[in-house]
C-alpha cells in the first residue's frame, strides 16, 4: 500500500515550516515535496497554495496528526 498526504498550506513559509516539522516529527526518510498550485484563472504568486506531499508508503503515518499539523499553519490535510 503506497499512501500520499497532501497537505495544503496558505503560503510558502508556512508549507516550508510544516516540512521541516514533518522531517523532525514524524522520522521522515524523504523530505516533503513542496509544490506550489496557482489557484484556478488566478496568474499572481499571491493567490498561490502550497502543497506539502508526503509519501507513505508503509501506511504508517496518522491522518489525524498530520491534519492537526496542518491546522496549526492555518492549512488542512487534504482527503486522499
Amino acid at each position: 500500500m503506497n499512501l500520499r498526504h497532501v497537505l495544503v498550506l496558505p503560503d510558502r513559509d508556512a508549507a516550508e515550516e510544516v516540512a521541516e516539522e514533518l522531517t523532525g516529527r514524524f522520522g521522515l526518510a524523504e523530505e516533503p515535496q513542496l509544490v506550489r498550485d496557482a489557484l484556478a484563472g488566478e496568474d499572481d504568486a499571491e493567490d498561490a497554495q502550497w502543497l506539502v506531499v508526503v509519501e507513505d508508503p508503509d501506511g504508517r503515518f496518522d491522518p489525524g496528526a498530520l491534519d492537526a499539523l496542518a491546522d496549526e499553519h492555518e492549512g488542512w490535510l487534504e482527503a486522499p
